[in-house]
């Protein structure tokens, strides 16, 4: 594991279109199928990052808080399957239920989802308004794994970007990027 930072993509940028296979429901769903009325909410994410495995529980928390605000929640995996099986399909189906996700988890096999996005590590936030232009990239909250002190988990990053966004207000352009493991790119990346 290389511990990553986010790209920091521009603000304003328009979300890159997609269609790729749900592990969840067996579907294949595009960006326009699963987009929120008033946010989306994309994340890149996986079964095994240390990260990841953190965050889970505030992600659903989040997801319950705003899913009635006409907000939409979209995790994508995109790391390697052949190198890192435990990454695959099959097993995002698996840990979408075990970690208790009620959105779509998507794979992107091809990773060309991932490069879209600039997406560099999991996880990966972005926060798209209701016009599906970025308005918050970056980190969930300062809350991080294995410190002596960890911060609690608050979500307040996250939060904070989907409450402008709900109020019609400007979303703080102070951002910090998000820290976690590398996405496991194909060799021939």
């Amino acid at each position: 594991m290389a511990l990553t930072e986010s790209s920091m993509i521009n603000l304003g940028v328009i979300a890159p279109d997609f269609e790729l296979l749900d592990t969840v429901s067996g579907d294949t769903l595009s960006l326009e199928q699963l987009k929120g009325e008033k946010a989306t909410v994309i994340m890149f994410i996986c079964n095994h990052c240390p990260y990841v495995i953190h965050v889970n529980p505030e992600i659903n928390r989040i997801y319950d808080d705003y899913i009635d605000k006409g907000v939409s929640f979209i995790g994508i995996s995109s790391n390697d399957e052949i190198s890192y099986p435990q990454d695959g399909p099959v097993e995002m189906t698996k840990h979408a239920k075990a970690a208790g996700y009620k959105f779509p988890y998507l794979f992107d096999k091809t990773q060309e989802v991932a490069k879209a996005y600039d997406a560099a590590c999991t996880p990966d936030f972005y926060v798209f308004d209701k016009n599906m232009k970025l308005a918050y990239r970056g980190r969930i909250d300062e809350s991080r794994p294995r410190v002596s002190n960890p911060e609690p988990l608050s979500g307040k990053d996250i939060r904070g970007a989907l409450n402008a966004i709900l109020a019609e207000q400007m979303v703080s352009e102070i951002q910090y990027p998000s820290m976690g493991c590398n996405i496991k790119w194909k060799s021939n990346y």
